[in-house]
């Protein structure tokens, strides 16, 4: 019998590609899919086995819309496979040539700052635009002793920067629990001592406060949380967000303006956007 916690693979052909595969993305988002990468014919969205059933796609109305053709196929992804799935298209990674994300088979690179990941079931190698995105924001900022959250931590990735850039007393959330194992393994093959990796949603910041707080995650969960990341960032603290398309960037800012969020900077990938605020 197939583990509960397998994941299912949709690959979509999507034509035309544009605005097809931004607003397939949003929707799939919208319906419970966790994580998605672009295609030459489109998209490949992952949502857990148990998450899933004929209702989700129901939900996602581009697949009746006759603007666009898209045609799609499943297969599930056991637990066993992922390794040899991720291998096969994993190579390293260099951002704005001072951090490297690379898994542990794969050479060393001479760079200021190297992370070794082994994604496991999780998701996050950094090869997504949006962590990409956030791992530039963070090589800008100064964190020498400032505790930082990062919220929706997948692979530990901007955790294990945020320590190597001086962040201190860090700590790291996801609700899904391989992404919640594999950060805790990453963290310990990197070496880090500053990091507390836990298991949750948002409601764990009850009562706790930061200097930085990272959320890469989907729009409507930042949209759901933003209010809840104000109250625990402390006064001049700085929140990076990203996970979200350069179309969705106006219901963000306005959120972050409802709580007197100041922007400070925008910056784009291939239409994915991240963007930082200051308390």
């Amino acid at each position: 019998m197939a583990d509960a916690s397998n994941y299912l693979a949709f690959t979509f052909r999507v034509n035309p590609l544009q605005p097809g595969c931004e607003i397939l993305i949003a929707e799939l988002g919208e319906a419970g899919f966790e994580s998605f990468e672009e295609t030459a014919e489109g998209v490949r969205a992952y949502i857990q086995k148990k998450d899933y059933s004929d209702a989700c796609l129901g939900e996602v109305g581009i697949l009746q819309s006759p603007a666009f053709n898209i045609q799609y196929e499943t297969r599930e992804i056991e637990t066993e496979n992922w390794n040899a799935i991720w291998e096969s298209n994993f190579n390293p990674m260099v951002v704005k040539g001072q951090c490297a994300v690379r898994a542990s088979f794969h050479d060393k690179i001479d760079v200021p700052f190297e992370i070794l990941i082994d994604p496991k079931m999780s998701f996050g190698t950094g090869h997504h635009e949006t962590t990409t995105l956030m791992i530039e924001l963070i090589l800008e900022m100064e964190l020498n002793r400032l505790r930082v959250l990062d919220m929706g931590c997948g692979t530990g990735v901007l955790s294990i920067l945020a320590e190597m850039k001086g962040g201190r007393n860090i700590l790291a959330i996801d609700i899904d629990p391989w992404s919640y194992e594999n950060c805790i393994e990453n963290v310990r093959n990197n070496g880090c001592e500053h990091i507390q990796v836990l298991q949750g949603d948002s409601g764990l910041l009850e009562g706790e406060t930061f200097d930085v707080i990272l959320a890469n995650i989907n729009r409507n969960v930042l949209l759901n949380d933003i209010g809840t990341y104000t109250k625990a960032l402390n006064p001049g603290g700085k929140l990076l967000l990203s996970g979200f398309y350069e179309n969705d960037l106006g219901l963000i800012e306005k959120a972050c303006r409802s709580q007197m969020l100041k922007p400070m900077k925008k910056i784009e990938l291939n239409r994915w956007v991240a963007v930082k605020f200051i308390n």
